[in-house]
């Protein structure tokens, strides 16, 4: 089957077509529980055998994300090849696609843009989309320098390999500038501290010759993990659809098919010129703050991933009802084999929704599944948001 250029799911013959994806995580296993309803099967690529995905998958290559024989493998046996974790190797993902004609989706240079914050910042800004003020940082001479520039305090970002909060360390003044290039490791990037009112994302679509965007999302973070989220947020109107417009900009600046999430800062606007969002990061897949599309709206992040990847029509975004979100965190002190006790009282709750990622190993604050409380219209959020952490509360992995 050839790449669609939009029209190619007028005729789906036995068996569907198939996605290879980079990664077998929890949004593989994701990725594969839309595509089985619209007939697509998923091989994916993952260092860890039995990976998460593996279950609800045709089949697994196991090897490293940038290594070359496992994604030639997988190219050879996709018709579209795509990604779910940034590890993967854009110049790898070139060599295969040429050499075995199978797609890439999202383009391997938008990831190879989106992989280093600074590069990625700078494609931003070029472009005059709003982001906080930031300084390349590769020593510590250069991170003083920015803390005089920027102002103390700061967050210094890894320039590569963060996420979850990893690779973020936050600099009070220059007594710690030492200990905090020594945290990073490598190539870092200095970004002004915010005083946000909030965080909120928005999951953008690319697909065959048009684009879409899902409601504006509210995000809450802890020690730089993502807990909570809920839709609608809880902004004014003004400020959701001046969030949908930068999310807007950041799809042009995309090249690409697929799902991106879009990480954004609600900021005051008499501090930024006028200006009430500024671009925090991009993922070029879906994202964990789009988990809620599940339930919440009319097609989902990942089943749209997967119709935009291959060409396919995108469906529609738009929210079901109210909805929270909260994540499953490992809550043991050390890493032992994962078990979710307390499922009873997810399952018994009316309108709520468990995933479960089926990991092997539960770790310190690793992402181990999520709830999703659907409500109706006309529903408080932050009445949804308490009874989601409720249900969160309910459950631990924990030994007894």
């Amino acid at each position: 089957m050839q790449e669609s250029d939009g029209a190619g799911a007028g005729t789906l013959p036995v068996p569907g077509p198939t996605l290879g994806v980079v990664g077998g995580g929890q949004l593989g296993r994701m990725l594969g529980e839309a595509a089985g309803p619209l007939g697509v099967e998923l091989v994916v690529s993952d260092p860890t055998p039995d990976c998460p995905a593996r279950s609800v998958v045709r089949d697994q290559v196991v090897g490293d994300f940038d290594d070359y024989e496992t994604l030639r493998e997988l190219a050879e046996r996709a018709d579209v090849l795509t990604f779910e974790i940034e590890l993967a190797d854009p110049d790898t993902l070139d060599r295969v696609s040429e050499e075995t004609g199978t797609p890439v989706h999202p383009a391997p240079e938008t990831l190879r843009t989106i992989q280093d914050k600074y590069v990625q910042k700078e494609a931003l800004a070029d472009r005059g989309i709003p982001v906080p003020a930031y300084r390349r940082v590769d020593t510590v001479e250069d991170l003083l320098a920015a803390g005089d520039d920027l102002g103390w305090p700061l967050m210094l970002k890894a320039r590569r390999g963060g996420y979850d909060g990893r690779g973020n360390v936050p600099v009070e003044g220059p007594d710690g500038a030492e200990a905090a290039m020594d945290a990073v490791a490598g190539p870092a990037m200095a970004e002004e501290m915010l005083d946000f009112e909030r965080e909120l994302a928005v999951m953008g679509l690319r697909g065959a010759g048009e684009r879409d965007t899902f409601p504006v999302t509210e995000t809450i973070h802890r020690e730089e993990i993502l807990r909570e989220s809920i839709s609608p947020a809880r902004a004014a109107d003004g400020v959701r659809a001046r969030a949908q417009e930068v999310a807007d900009e950041v799809l042009d600046a995309m090249d690409g098919r697929g799902a991106f999430g879009i990480e954004l800062f609600q900021v005051d606007p008499d501090d930024y010129d006028g200006e009430a969002i500024l671009v925090n990061e991009i993922a070029p897949r879906p994202h964990n703050s789009g988990h809620w599309t599940i339930e919440g709206c009319l097609t989902s992040q990942f089943e749209n991933h997967v119709r935009a990847v291959l060409g396919w029509p995108l469906g529609a975004t738009d929210r079901r009802a109210p909805a929270a979100n909260a994540n499953l965190l490992g809550d043991v002190e050390e890493n032992r084999p994962a078990e979710l006790r307390g499922a009873d009282r997810v399952l018994e709750a009316d309108g709520a929704a468990l995933h479960w990622y089926c990991k092997r190993e539960a770790r310190p604050l690793r992402k181990l599944g999520h709830v999703t409380q659907v409500g109706t219209d006309g529903d408080d959020v932050g009445e949804l948001l308490e009874r989601v952490r409720g249900l969160r509360d309910a459950t631990t992995c924990r030994p007894e």
